[in-house]
C-alpha cells in the first residue's frame, strides 16, 4: 500500500494546469510547512497544483479524520476505509487543478469524491463484514466510550448496528448531515442529489432507526421477562 508521502512522485510532471490555478503561486511553492499552517485551502490548493509537496501533506492533515471518519462510516471496516482514503488524496494530488474553489470548498469536494468512491465500491462488492470501531475511538461516535455505562454502551451499539443496515443513501444523508456537519444543501451536492430528495432520505432513515430501536427495546423487555420468569421458577 502506497503511504501519502509517497503518492505525489508518481504524479505525471509534465500535465497541464489550469492557468488561473498557475498565477502568482511561485512563492506559495517554496513556503515551508509552519507557514502553510496558516493558509488557507485555496491557497494550499494552488501550491499543490505547483507540485509543492509539504502543502500536500498539510492538506492531508488538516482533512485526513473527515474523510476518514466519513468512509468508516459508510464502508464499516478499517481496511476498505484505509484503501478509500489514500484513494481519495492521491486523487486530490492528480486532480487539484480541477478544484473550483467558486463552485464548492475542500471539503465538500474531497466528501463528494469519498462518496462516489464509497457507493461505487459498495455496488460492486455489496456488504462486507463490519467492525465497531476505526483504529481510533473517536472515528466513530456511535461506538462504545470508556465512559458510557453498560446500558448506554448497548444502546450505541444497537444505534450503531441499525445505522449500518439503513440503505446507502438514507446513511449517507444521515451521517453527512448529523455526524459530518454538513448544511443540506452541501450534503445534497456531495449526494449529486436534490436538497428535497436529500430531505427525504433524511426523514426515512429516522424513521426506521426509531422503529428498529423501539423493537429492540420491547425484545430486550420481553427476554427480561422471560429471564425472570425461568429465575422464578427454578426457585
Amino acid at each position: 500500500m502506497k503511504t501519502y508521502d509517497s503518492m505525489y512522485e508518481e504524479r505525471g510532471r509534465n500535465g497541464t494546469f489550469a492557468p488561473e490555478l498557475l498565477a502568482n503561486t511561485a512563492a506559495l511553492s517554496t513556503c515551508n510547512e509552519q507557514k502553510q499552517i496558516k493558509m488557507t485551502d485555496e491557497e494550499l490548493m494552488l501550491a499543490v497544483c505547483m507540485g509543492d509537496k509539504s502543502a500536500y501533506q498539510t492538506l492531508v492533515k488538516q482533512h485526513l479524520k473527515p474523510i476518514s471518519h466519513y468512509a468508516f462510516r459508510l464502508l464499516g471496516n478499517q481496511k476498505d476505509t484505509e484503501d478509500i482514503t489514500q484513494e481519495v488524496f492521491l486523487r486530490l494530488w492528480i486532480n487539484a487543478p480541477k478544484w473550483k474553489t467558486e463552485k464548492a470548498k475542500l471539503t465538500t469536494w474531497l466528501h463528494r469524491i469519498t462518496h462516489n468512491l464509497c457507493i461505487d465500491y459498495l455496488r460492486k462488492h455489496g456488504r462486507v463484514q463490519t467492525q465497531d470501531t476505526f483504529d481510533e475511538e473517536a472515528a466513530d461516535p456511535l461506538s462504545h466510550s470508556q465512559n458510557n455505562s453498560e446500558e448506554e454502551g448497548e444502546q450505541l451499539r444497537k444505534l450503531n448496528e441499525a445505522m449500518r443496515n439503513l440503505p446507502e443513501s438514507q446513511r449517507s444523508a444521515l451521517v453527512l448531515c448529523h455526524y459530518q456537519g454538513f448544511s443540506n444543501k452541501e450534503a445534497a451536492a456531495i449526494m449529486n442529489i436534490s436538497v428535497k430528495a436529500l430531505e427525504s432520505a433524511i426523514a426515512r432513515a429516522k424513521r426506521t432507526l426509531r422503529d428498529q430501536l423501539a423493537k429492540d427495546i420491547e425484545q430486550t423487555g420481553k427476554t427480561a421477562l422471560q429471564t425472570g420468569s425461568i429465575a422464578g421458577q427454578e426457585k
